[in-house]
């Protein structure tokens, strides 16, 4: 043997390191199982009671995982759960961006990635509190805090925050007119974090405090349950306004070919000469309805100005516009606002512009660059934001994903906006889950302001919301749709939300940051 000896095996050590494999593999499953939890929770499903425990495999998962192996666990399920989620992305790159299928799949990765970390930061700091005191709470605010950093960092992609989930709970999402979405993410991570502490933690049940945390997190839940209820008993009245909805179903690959013009304006005029019977005062059609330059004041655009003075309704339709600048010219997505008795011209730019599919971030500095959906155009930011009508019909414009961003809503309804109007072409998505995900959140900038949202998109999903966040009409996807519904139009009060905004989410941000700070401090010492 030449003087090598080989020492046997261990069997103690063996077993160790089996059992070891054996309770890493469970927690990847375990993570696993989180995302795919997270992600059922969405529409188009109808679970969202899911998202009530969803987080507990993963809680599960990091309860003696070291910082690597918590941020592992977090990334994993993050990944799990967006690539499950938004992976409509690949449809969208590769029908209408007319990118090879594995490109698009990578940018999937990328952005499932990106979207992973937040997980993967959640589940570093919770491993830096174990046996902390009130880690229910401390876990709900971390979540939420970073849930808001999402929301603005690197021009922000609030896509499917936790909250958004309830869109159907109404009495469950009435905190919004305080807290916005971010109290409805509170309070269903706070349940997560109280399931798990109750029924998998052991360390916790032997603390003293046991009963005060559940106290606390059980009173917090009551409590904004019983304002929801509380608000969803008040009744308003007041003067109201009719609304007809026209979805004219316009096939994209079609919408924006010349020879195809004439037959979308003779669409959509048809519909809405069917709904003019019903007398309403206001007529919607979606985003870029009119697929040429109105201001041009063409045979088509002539067409157009006919519809408000047939109907005596005010008609808000969206369009490509442009403004010439010196030696540029620069191109707006808009939506226009036609009086039946007045030649004037009321609009607004959209100023929240979708990255890579409407403009090229930092284009100076990164010309090589391309936009990701050529047809969507290169459109500049709107220059103005706040409601457009007559004082008795003022309406605040959210063109496409703009309804995803409540500060935009916030801004019009601070500025004195009555009623809420979401333009929007969600063609783009085809038959994914992605018009269902938009729609239902569109419903929250309703509550958040007390405001009533017209929402007329496309191919679908049109509507009608209350200033409660109850659906009263829903269309169908990829259908002609004729939807005729009364608004009030009274003017209200602001609420919390809008008057103060995110402060909720920003405070619990802040504490986040303190008590992070604080364990890395605490470890160290």
């Amino acid at each position: 043997m030449n003087g090598l000896m080989v020492e046997p095996q261990s069997p103690i050590r063996s077993m160790t390191s089996s059992k070891t494999i054996s309770l890493a593999r469970a927690n990847i499953l375990y993570a696993v199982l989180s995302g795919l939890l997270l992600t059922a929770s969405f529409p188009p499903g109808k679970t969202a009671w899911v998202a009530w425990f969803a987080l507990v495999p993963l809680l599960k998962s990091i309860g003696k995982a070291s910082l690597y192996q918590a941020l592992k666990l977090g990334l994993i399920a993050g990944v799990t759960h967006y690539l499950t989620l938004v992976y409509w992305v690949v449809f969208v790159m590769g029908h209408y961006g007319n990118l090879h299928w594995t490109v698009a799949l990578s940018i999937l990765v990328l952005l499932a990635l990106y979207l992973g970390s937040y997980p993967a930061c959640f589940c570093v700091a919770l491993s830096l509190l174990k046996g902390s005191r009130f880690a229910a709470p401390k876990t709900a605010a971390l979540w939420v805090g970073l849930e808001y950093i999402r929301s603005f960092l690197l021009t922000g992609f609030p896509w499917c925050l936790l909250g958004y989930s309830q869109f159907q709970r109404i009495e469950v999402i009435q905190i919004a007119d305080l807290a916005g979405v971010y109290g409805v993410s509170f309070l269903i991570v706070l349940a997560n974090a109280l399931i798990y502490a109750l029924l998998l933690d052991r360390s916790f049940s032997k603390a003293g405090f046991l009963k005060w945390e559940t106290a606390l997190g059980l009173m917090i839940i009551a409590a904004s349950l019983a304002y929801g209820f509380d608000r969803l008993s008040l009744r308003k009245g007041g003067d109201s306004v009719e609304v007809a909805i026209i979805q004219g179903n316009i096939e994209q690959s079609i919408k924006w070919d010349p020879k195809y013009q004439e037959e979308t304006v003779r669409i959509y005029r048809r519909l809405t000469l069917a709904a003019s019977p019903r007398k309403p005062g206001l007529i919607v059609w979606p985003e870029t309805s009119v697929p040429f330059f109105f201001q041009d004041n063409g045979k088509l655009g002539h067409e157009v100005l006919r519809i408000p003075r047939e109907t005596g309704a005010y008609l808000l339709f969206g369009g490509p516009a442009y403004k010439r600048e010196k030696e540029r010219t620069r191109f707006y997505n808009r939506a226009y606002l036609l009086s039946p008795g007045s030649p004037s011209v009321d609009y607004f730019d959209k100023v929240h512009l979708v990255p890579f599919g409407e403009y090229v971030p930092l284009q100076k500095f990164l010309p090589f660059v391309k936009r990701l959906v050529v047809s969507a155009g290169d459109f500049a930011f709107g220059e103005k934001l706040g409601p457009i009508g007559p004082p008795d019909l003022s309406l605040g414009v959210l063109i496409c994903y703009e309804s995803i961003f409540p500060e935009i809503a916030r801004a019009h309804a601070k500025k004195g906006a009555r009623i809420l109007a979401n333009l929007t072409n969600d063609a783009w998505f085809g038959m994914t889950s992605a018009p269902y995900q938009h729609f239902s959140m569109a419903v929250f900038r309703a509550v958040e302001n007390r405001k009533p949202l017209i929402r007329a998109a496309n191919t679908g999903i049109s509507g009608f919301i209350s200033d409660r966040g109850e659906i009263l009409q829903e269309g169908g996807l990829f259908s002609e749709e004729i939807l005729v519904g009364s608004l009030p139009a009274e003017a209200s009060s602001p609420t919390i939300y809008t008057r103060y905004g995110d402060v909720f989410a920003f405070g619990l941000l802040i504490l986040s940051l303190i008590i992070f700070v604080h364990a890395l401090w605490y470890r160290s010492k």
